[in-house]
């Protein structure tokens, strides 16, 4: 029994193995990559979104402050004139202003909460991305080094004169200190 379980699992090992070359490793790597990238555009677009909300939101706060300082004014008038009907109609507004306020500190918190998390995963992302680069780039070493031929006639052995002016700088200098 335990020969029939060993040739079993050498068979599915070969024909994984088959089925790993049939699939194409590095095309499957290259489409994960593309796929990563454009999830981290949208990401990106997303907090630019977020971050464009929230200073709206912010410049809307100081205007109701704004506001809500010229109506304190206001009032203070009215109840030195004595104008208590005036007076009420600017505590209405007053009182909208300031439940529109928190209603703008709520959503400012939700967002920027949002934000947050956005952000977190936006570096995480970018961090399996990069990992999924290096895995593609060392796959497309592997893929070029497997093919037959010299490898040393691949090589850039050309020396630059840039190369060669700083390495005679170095003699020189190593000599003279001699």
């Amino acid at each position: 029994m335990a020969l029939i379980t060993r040739v079993s699992r050498l068979f599915r090992a070969d024909l994984h193995a088959v089925l790993d070359r049939i699939e194409e490793p590095d095309v499957l790597l290259k489409q994960a990559v593309r796929e990563m990238e454009e999830e981290l555009a949208r990401d990106q677009q997303r907090v630019r979104l977020l971050s464009h909300e929230q200073d709206q939101l912010s410049t809307r706060r100081s205007e109701i402050d704004q506001s809500l300082a010229e109506i304190e004014e206001q009032l203070d008038l009215c109840f030195a004139s004595g104008k208590d009907d005036l007076a009420r109609t600017l505590v209405k507004r007053k009182l909208e202003a300031q439940r529109f306020r928190k209603q703008l500190l709520r959503r400012r918190k939700t967002l920027e909460e949002s934000l947050n998390a956005l952000n977190a995963r936006l570096n995480e992302n970018r961090v399996q991305l990069d990992s999924m680069r290096q895995k593609a780039e060392l796959l497309a070493e592997d893929r070029t080094s497997d093919q037959p031929g010299d490898s040393w006639s691949t090589l850039d052995a050309a020396v630059r004169d840039e190369d060669v002016e700083v390495a005679f700088l170095r003699e020189k200098s190593r000599r003279n200190r001699q």
